[in-house]
């Protein structure tokens, strides 16, 4: 039952990314959860916005926020296409969400286990799982992609 609705979040995580690569973005997508209810969105825009911070997990986390009024989101998931880097990870846990499903790992930058691991560092005061590859071949290949049109 949780793979089959991670794979339901995934998907739509991916259309975000979509909406991404349409912009000139890198494609990376967001969906945030709460109660299997979608309570927002994000996609990568940080040239659009010329904000560095404006990753597609920062986008979703800053939208639940302000529907929710509420800086915390505790019992929600976080669907993100790509693994989170460390700005990422960091308002991850700063928002307290319970978990994080990522799709392709991100061997450069990637702080859930491939370059560094902030999640698992137990003197962090909140503590949020992790579960790496739910739809990763597909979407590494909406990077791949993109990144090849680029070069």
């Amino acid at each position: 039952m949780q793979a089959e609705l991670d794979r339901q979040f995934m998907q739509q995580a991916i259309e975000q990314a979509k909406l991404a690569a349409a912009a000139g973005e890198v494609p990376v997508g967001a969906v945030l959860v709460q109660d299997a209810q979608v309570i927002s969105t994000g996609f990568n825009q940080p040239i659009s916005n010329s904000d560095p911070s404006a990753h597609a997990e920062m986008m979703a986390i800053r939208s639940a926020a302000q529907a929710l009024s509420n800086y915390r989101l505790p019992g929600s998931t976080l669907y993100v296409t790509l693994e989170p880097c460390a700005m990422c990870a960091g308002a991850i846990l700063h928002a307290r969400i319970d978990r994080v499903v990522f799709g392709a790992i991100d061997p450069k930058t990637g702080a859930a286990g491939s370059v560094l691991d902030v999640f698992s560092e137990k003197r962090i005061n909140h503590q949020t799982q992790v579960e790496g590859g739910v739809m990763g071949q597909e979407c590494g290949q909406l990077l791949r992609d993109f990144f090849k049109e680029r070069r």
